[in-house]
């Protein structure tokens, strides 16, 4: 039985770009001994569509209550996460009753096709659950050098990619840094444990 904490990488992802984004933050929570990254995803509300990740497993409400710290993922939707992650953090309660997640540490990141397209007010639209939950938000310190020198996605409050209105934009390096930098920091909070 493995009993090594995690960090729970879950998003959702529609054309493919909020995908890239979470494998390169659980790339920088691989690069911290003594946790590990478990990416998950969440359903679509319906098929239409979407180009859904096949390929990665539907995470569970008992993937959330166990996981050390938290990365949360979205595309930009008119400002805000994508329904289907908001329905995944409604179905929570249980979990907020119980004080399950407090203290520990979370941090956000999304992509859009625009490049003004809301990119910041998504990333504090997920922080807002979270924080019900009692997490501590771990954003990007502008000691992280890419951060300095993007000129597309990358903010303080959590990692975000600018794939253009065609979605033909990869993760450019400073994007992806980022994204590690971001996953990096998550799992370093989670080994240091609750500041009392």
């Amino acid at each position: 039985m493995n009993h090594q904490p995690y960090i729970l990488v879950l998003f959702y992802s529609r054309e493919g770009a909020t995908a890239a984004m979470a494998k390169q933050v659980a790339r920088g929570v691989e690069c911290v001994a003594g946790i590990e990254a478990r990416l998950r995803t969440v359903p679509a509300l319906s098929t239409q569509g979407d180009d859904e990740d096949t390929m990665t497993l539907h995470a569970t409400q008992d993937d959330l209550r166990g996981c050390a710290g938290l990365v949360l993922g979205s595309p930009t939707r008119f400002g805000n996460m994508a329904a289907p992650m908001k329905q995944f953090l409604d179905d929570s309660s249980a979990l907020w009753l119980q004080g399950a997640l407090i203290d520990r540490p979370a941090g956000v990141f999304t992509s859009t096709s625009s490049l003004h397209g809301g990119q910041e007010s998504t990333l504090l639209s997920m922080m807002l659950p979270l924080m019900h939950h009692g997490m501590v938000m771990v954003g990007v310190p502008y000691a992280v050098p890419e951060l300095r020198a993007t000129e597309a996605g990358g903010t303080p409050y959590g990692a975000s990619h600018w794939s253009t209105e065609t979605g033909d934009r990869p993760l450019d390096d400073n994007e992806a840094a980022i994204c590690r930098a971001l996953g990096r920091r998550v799992a370093e909070w989670a080994l240091r444990g609750p500041v009392v």
